[in-house]
């Protein structure tokens, strides 16, 4: 279950809620390294719903990625929202209008720089080729 409430929390992160399995790799791949507060999270989470992704709906497969449906962020909020009484409520650090937080590139501009810096490979490679002979 963990897992699952790790999908829904980073497709509900991405415009749209869509990913594509790469970027939903390499985001759990970060979470998962990220330390025991992320996977203590997952757990006190997913102790608060007993949900499946595709049997129930939450998730749907769509163009080599997943999205995120309306019945998955409603279960993402109902298990955000409900606390135990032993549960303390965790407190937010709220960013300040100076210490803006970068956000992710989007996928359209994420597969144009990979297309520029895949040019500059091979053109750097030609080069090489060029004064090697």
């Amino acid at each position: 279950m963990n897992f699952q409430v790790t999908v829904l929390k980073i497709l509900v992160s991405y415009p749209e809620g869509f990913a594509v399995m790469a970027d939903l790799k390499r985001d759990m791949a970060i979470l998962a390294t990220s330390g025991p507060d992320w996977a203590e999270r997952t757990k006190r989470l997913a102790a608060r719903a007993r949900a499946r992704h595709f049997s129930d709906r939450l998730v749907e497969r769509q163009n080599g990625g997943w999205r995120i449906t309306v019945n998955g962020r409603a279960v993402l909020e109902s298990m955000e929202a409900r606390r135990t009484e032993h549960e303390t409520v965790e407190k937010v650090r709220v960013e300040t209008a100076g210490s803006r937080v970068r956000s992710l590139p989007q996928p359209m501009e994420r597969a144009k720089r990979r297309r520029e810096r895949l040019q500059r490979r091979r053109e750097a490679r030609e080069r090489a080729r060029a004064h090697a002979s």
